[in-house]
Order: C-alpha cells, then structure tokens, then sequence
C-alpha cells in the first residue's frame, strides 16, 4: 500500500514524539485506555463523586438555604448531574486554569463545581456543601475504584475474553493431535496439541473469574478516618453507616477502617491477580515460542513483511516476543504497585499519588500483550509432519505403559529392566516389541502391548481438549 504525503502530514506528531509506546507506536491500541486514565478522565471521575456525595447529603436533608432545609426538584438534579455529564475535555482546561492559581488538583475540582452552581440561582446557595467533610483522599480513593472498576470491566476483561476464546478454540480445533510433551525439556509420555493450549485456557479462566468478581474497596470517613468533622457538624447522624450505604451504592465495597488514605490492599490485589494472569500467558509465549523453534508449529507468512534485515527466509515469532516484553513491562509495574501502595508514613504520605497516576501504564502494556498474543496464535498451525515423526522416532516413550502392564502381571523388576533397555539407548518399534514378545505375561496383554503406537499413547488429552 502506497502512503501518500497528505497521509503523512496527517499522522500526528505526537504519536512519533512521544515519549512512550504506549501514546507513541502502540497508541492505536491504547486509546481506549484514555476513557478512564487520563488526567481527564481523573477530573470526570472526581467531579462524579463530588456531585454523588452532594446529592447524597441532599437526600439526607443536610443542605440548608438559611434556616430550612433546601429541596431541590428533580430538574435541578438533572442540572447537577449535567455538570458531570458534559463535562469534556475543553473543560477540563478550566480546571487546570483554576489549578495552576491553587496548586491542588482536587480543590481545582471544587472550584470548578462551584463555579457551575453559581450558573444556576437555586444551586448556588449549595455551593459551599461541595466537598463537605472531605479530605482529598474522600474524593480521590472512590474516583480511582471507580475508574477501576469501568475500566476492568470494560478493558481488561474484555481483552482476556479474547485470550481465553483463541485459546478455546485451538484446543477444540486440535484435541487429537498428538505430540510429544516435553518435561524438564525431554522427550516424555504424548500429549495432544489441543490439550495443552486447554490447560492455559483453564488457568487463565479461572484467574479472569477472580479478577471480575474482585470489588474495589473505598472510604468516606474525613482527614484521618474517623469522621472528625462529620460528628462535629452533625452529632447526631450515623455516619459510619452513611459512609457505607453511599460507597456501596456506587458499586463499591466499604472500607471502615482506614486512616486519611484508603490502604489500597485491593487495588494490591487486583494487581496480584493481574501478575499472576500475566506471568501465565508469559509462560504460553515462551512455550509457543518453543514449540515453533522445533517446528512443532508452523507460522503463516504474510507476503509484503519482512522477517530480517539481512536473511530473508526468516519467520520470526515477533508476536510472541512482543507478548513477552510488553506483559514482562505490565509486571514490574503491577509488582511495584504491590509493594508500594500498601505502605504509607504515619496517617499518610503523599507518594502513592504519583503511582496511582500509572493505572493506565500498567493496564496499557497488559493489553498491547495480550493483543500481540492473540495476533500471534493467529497464525500458527500444527506441522503435523514433523509431530508426527517425533513420536515415530521415539518409542521409548512406552516404557511408562509398559512397565506398569509388568507390574500389573507380577513380572519381577519391570522399572529396572526397562531403565537397562531405554536409557541412553536409541529405541525403535522393532526392538521394543522383541521386549514385549519375550515377557511372560497373557497372549491378549501382549497383543495389546504390541498394537500400541506412541501417537495412540494419549490417555484422556483428546477429551479434556473438547471439554474445556
């Protein structure tokens, strides 16, 4: 395909600028990301619980305009809402106006949410019980499991959705093509192809259904968790329980334990399981990888790319390398988030803030991997020829059936004399089945023994393979 000059010009210059592959040469990739961590997207979040908690102090008849209680009607809580509703990007430069005079990214929010109640003469006299009672932390801990949350359910799960599917479907596809496993890198009793990818598709199921189920913990208690103000103002309302009854209807679990800072042990969570999601798919690109180094595995070639520079017989298995390094990049983000967030000075310190900016870096890199993964099992397929010859050439794999048919039948010494006859030793179908014609055991067991083929030596790896 020709690239013309106005094609050129229009590719962003920020895409070929940028500093990282993620808004740079993965950015086609990653742009969905931008719905849920951009600092946009930080702003939208906040400014959605700040209007949920005014709101919420509304339904509870805390607001007051002078010495009654404000009741406001359901058009002006469309208003309120419309504050976040149309909130966009152009926006968000107002509040980064406001930031640059406060120095404060949350209070910029505050302003920028009292500035809007002032448009409307009702609202107005609201304005100062925007943010009442809240420490920033109040705000930031909810907006991020919010943004968490959509972005699991909506990404992530999604992407691993895939994952499981391709993987699904190629143990399906393969359930009774047999090859030779491989442990501690020999040769070992057959497997078939499809069951191997349909352990991976278990794993990976299993550990995706903790990741959707897993509920992201958040905190509304005040400056260092005890509802100081909150009491103070308002003596006599529950507010442990309201605290509760607004978080959970936000889809959230409550925290009532906390200092200023939500703990983060969730959000550690979510990123143990990620690691562990991650680490496993690592391990199927580097056996794939494997597998294609040996020929078990033939790459489709597509004709207009290259595969090096200087040989141009070259299929490498890019796809697989990509999968690799970029999951390996996710990793050591989701183990830093681990080991940080869960760890704060005293009441709280300010550096899990930073970190929580990276949500969309760890998630980003995660996602470039698993599409490269999956781009990656597109393409390959069986070479049967050579998995074929494999198993003709090693016959020796049937010393395990064997040996437990002679211990079935009394013979005396069945591992030690198969160790002496396949150890070490080249074994082929000829002389294995002159060891089996001379052992003492019934003419129909010996039949048995001598129909048997390492490629009809699979056990059950056929029908786990189609259930999966």
């Amino acid at each position: 395909m020709q690239i013309n000059d106005n094609q050129i010009i229009e590719f962003k210059e920020s895409t070929l600028t940028a500093i990282s592959p993620l808004d740079g040469r993965y950015a086609s990739q990653t742009t969905p990301l931008k719905e849920y961590f951009s600092e946009y997207a930080l702003m939208k979040y906040r400014i959605k619980v700040e209007i949920e908690w005014l709101k919420f102090l509304h339904s509870k008849n805390m607001i007051k305009q002078g010495n009654s209680v404000l009741n406001l009607t359901a058009l002006d809580l469309t208003y309120l809402d419309l504050i976040y509703d149309k909130f966009d990007v152009t926006k968000s430069f107002r509040v980064k106006q406001i930031e640059s005079t406060t120095n404060h990214d949350v209070k910029s929010i505050e302003y920028y949410i009292k500035e809007e109640l002032d448009k409307n003469p009702i609202l107005h006299s609201m304005k100062e019980y925007v943010h009442f009672c809240c420490t920033s932390e109040d705000i930031n801990n909810i907006a991020y499991s919010l943004m968490m949350t959509d972005a699991k359910n909506n990404l992530l799960m999604k992407s691993l959705e895939g994952v499981i599917n391709k993987l699904v479907q190629l143990s399906h596809d393969h359930y009774n093509v047999p090859m030779l496993s491989r442990t501690h890198g020999q040769v070992a009793s057959p497997t078939t192809v499809g069951k191997e990818f349909a352990n991976f598709a278990y794993r990976i199921r299993n550990h995706s259904e903790l990741l959707r189920n897993l509920k992201f913990e958040a905190k509304l208690n005040g400056a260092v968790g005890n509802y100081n103000a909150h009491l103070l103002a308002y003596p006599n309302y529950d507010w442990p329980n309201l605290s509760k009854q607004f978080i959970e209807e936000l889809k959230l679990k409550h925290n009532p334990y906390t200092t200023q800072i939500e703990p983060h042990d969730s959000v550690a969570l979510y990123y143990s399981y990620l690691n562990l999601i991650n680490n496993i798919l690592l391990g199927l690109s580097r056996d794939v990888w494997s597998y294609i180094s040996i020929n078990y595995f033939e790459q489709k070639s597509i004709k207009s790319e290259v595969g090096s520079s200087t040989m141009p017989h070259k299929v490498n298995p890019i796809d697989f390398e990509n999968c690799e390094g970029n999951l390996g990049l996710s990793n050591s983000l989701a183990q830093h988030f681990m080991n940080k967030l869960v760890i704060s000075r005293y009441q709280r310190d300010l550096s899990d803030s930073t970190v929580m900016r990276n949500h969309g870096v760890c998630l980003g890199y995660a996602v470039v991997g698993y599409r490269s993964l999956i781009k990656g099992l597109d393409k390959i397929s069986p070479n049967y020829d050579t998995i074929l010859n494999d198993l003709e050439n090693h016959w020796e794999v049937l010393a395990e059936p064997i040996q437990q048919i002679m211990r079935q039948y009394g013979v005396p010494n069945p591992y030690e004399q198969l160790k002496e006859l396949t150890r070490g030793q080249k074994i082929t179908k000829d002389s294995l089945r002159d060891f089996i014609s001379k052992l003492t055991l019934p003419d129909d067991v010996k039949k048995k023994l001598l129909s048997l083929e390492p490629k009809d030596y699979i056990g059950n790896a056929d029908k786990m393979a189609r259930l999966i």
